[in-house]
């Protein structure tokens, strides 16, 4: 079975953060990192979790809750940001600039926020990543700005939970034309709801389609700890860890490449 890409999703929230956290990536085997470029418009304050018990507080398992700030949009230079990130990464890089209505923190309108993909295209990353729900004719003037050497990710993101098995293998084949890769995460609420996802990328396995499917909650890892069974193109990690990913969904990329070895995937 083939190895599916390892694609990193950078921690931080300026453009300096995201480069430091690529060289962690690249040492945990990644082969593609992703920058939210919407994450450059907010803060992180962590606090520890007032429902913890006493005894969770005082020792090392003591869980830290992370609250998320909104700046305004005056207070980046998206220019400066892409210039530092370019040039001091390496990788290949997927850039993403994520609407909130898709569950982003992009404060500006919808207009600001195509100017900020058209930016970052100029770019001339390995793949950028444009929402299947953006109005046709701006997509198809985002796509031609798109040389060669840049791939299209067609992303589905729903914080709306997660449906059927069916209705996700439907979605995946209405948009196949929208992209190299189709991109679908779903909010689950519990392991059910993973395996639909699951059930979904099964289906989808013998496809032509490059697909990446995942969850956000419990059982949204499955999909991506299974990726290669399932035939998936692209699998996102990140290089957190912590108790707090799996009840996310998410893994650490080291954690699933050590996943991968012991099931034999790759």
């Amino acid at each position: 079975m083939n190895r599916p890409l390892v694609c990193v999703t950078l921690s931080g929230r300026t453009a300096d953060e995201m480069t430091r956290d690529a060289v962690v990536a690249k040492t945990s085997g990644a082969d593609v990192v992703e920058a939210r470029l919407d994450l450059l418009w907010t803060t992180e304050h962590r606090v520890e979790d007032k429902s913890s018990s006493n005894e969770e507080r005082n020792g090392d398992s003591a869980r830290i809750e992370v609250e998320i700030e909104q700046l305004d949009m005056d207070v980046v230079d998206l220019d400066s940001a892409l210039s530092t990130i370019v040039e001091a990464i390496d990788l290949p890089l997927v850039m993403t600039c994520r609407s909130k209505r898709q569950g982003g923190y992009y404060p500006g309108s919808e207009e600001q926020r195509i100017e900020a993909l058209r930016a970052a295209i100029k770019c001339g990353p390995r793949w950028i990543d444009l929402e299947s729900d953006i109005v046709k004719s701006v997509r198809d003037d985002l796509l031609d700005l798109t040389g060669d050497d840049t791939g299209v990710i067609a992303s589905i993101h729903s914080i709306d939970g997660t449906p059927p098995a069916s209705m996700i293998t439907q979605e995946i084949e209405d948009n196949q034309d929208l992209g190299d890769i189709i991109k679908a995460c779903y909010v689950t609420t519990n392991r059910t709801e993973g395996l639909r996802i699951f059930e979904a990328a099964w289906d989808l396995k013998d496809s032509r389609i490059n697909t990446a499917l995942m969850g956000l909650g419990p059982g949204g890892d499955w999909a991506r700890i299974h990726a290669p069974l399932l035939g998936q193109f692209m699998v996102y990690t990140t290089t957190e860890s912590g108790w707090h990913l799996a009840q996310q969904g998410r893994i650490n990329a080291s954690d699933l490449q050590a996943a991968w070895s012991l099931l034999e995937y790759a």
